[in-house]
């Protein structure tokens, strides 16, 4: 072979090597990636599908599509990968398909993201057509820990009955303090009729009647009665055995008055059945208004 042909033949290689190759677009081909609405948030450790999907008009001719990257990146891990065609009309064109679906474990937390996958069409032309897919992000969250929850409930419930137990604690003290203050007023009230009749009623008759509201008041004292107006409760009482007991300090004087009353009694000026009444007044812990 001469000078000529061989310089012929490499003319011919290099215009072969420079025959400009055409776009997918140009070729009518589309790739999309993902699943429709994009990828919802996962858990990490979970595997999910990531699908691309090849499309392009028949018109009488197939292609091969083959995948040549994978879906590795930081924080995603690829297990394995399917296929599957499928044709289907769109606007009086028949449409082919492909679809790649790839198995991925996330294995981290936080916005990662799904990467470029590439693919190659064979041509006749000796060079193959390079496809390459968008990247899609994917959020990874923790897995749900039901301690926080349940440890948030708790103390919820803990706080809540706790404060309803401070209010009932308020409530029944508000309740015993409003009782407290209406047994005062009533022993009171009891005090001030006798006051008025020291001069003018039976001395005899007056200081049982003091007697009584005594015994009244050590009755809600002791916890007998609920208040000083409860007579039942009242009469029960024995002033006599409970200053022996040594429960009544300083109720001597008093108690040997009501006694003498009892046993026949005597009469008493107004000031000393005064001065009777103060005594009293003073025992009880009760003032005049």
């Amino acid at each position: 072979m001469d000078a000529g042909a061989v310089d012929s033949a490499a003319v011919g290689v290099d215009s072969v090597a420079e025959v400009a190759m055409p776009t997918p677009e140009q070729l009518g081909i589309s790739i999309t990636s993902g699943p429709e609405g994009g990828l919802p948030a996962v858990t990490v450790g979970d595997t999910f599908e990531f699908p691309v999907t090849v499309s392009w008009s028949v018109q009488g001719s197939a292609l091969l599509v083959v995948p040549t990257g994978s879906a590795n990146a930081k924080g995603l891990t690829q297990i394995g990968v399917s296929q599957e065609s499928a044709r289907s009309v769109k606007d009086g064109a028949e449409i082919a398909s492909i679809t790649f679906t790839y198995k991925i474990v996330a294995e981290d937390t936080g916005s990662l993201n799904v990467p470029a996958l590439r693919f190659e069409i064979p041509t006749q032309v000796g060079r193959p057509l390079d496809l390459r897919s968008e990247s899609v992000p994917v959020r990874v969250n923790e897995p749900f820990n039901p301690l926080p929850v349940v440890v948030g409930v708790v103390v919820a419930l803990c706080v809540l009955c706790a404060g309803l137990w401070r209010a009932r604690r308020r409530a029944k003290a508000r309740a015993v303090s409003a009782a407290r203050n209406a047994a005062q007023d009533a022993l009171r009230e009891q005090m001030m009729v006798l006051k008025q009749r020291v001069n003018t009623a039976d001395s005899r008759e007056w200081l049982l009647e003091l007697e009584s509201v005594c015994k009244g008041y050590v009755a809600g004292r002791l916890g007998i009665a609920d208040g000083a107006l409860d007579a039942s409760a009242a009469s029960a009482v024995n002033l006599d055995a409970l200053v022996k007991d040594g429960q009544l300090e300083g109720w001597e004087p008093l108690v040997q008055e009501f006694a003498h009353a009892r046993y026949g009694g005597g009469k008493r000026d107004g000031f000393e059945n005064k001065e009777t009444w103060k005594a009293a007044m003073r025992l009880m812990g009760v003032e005049e208004e």
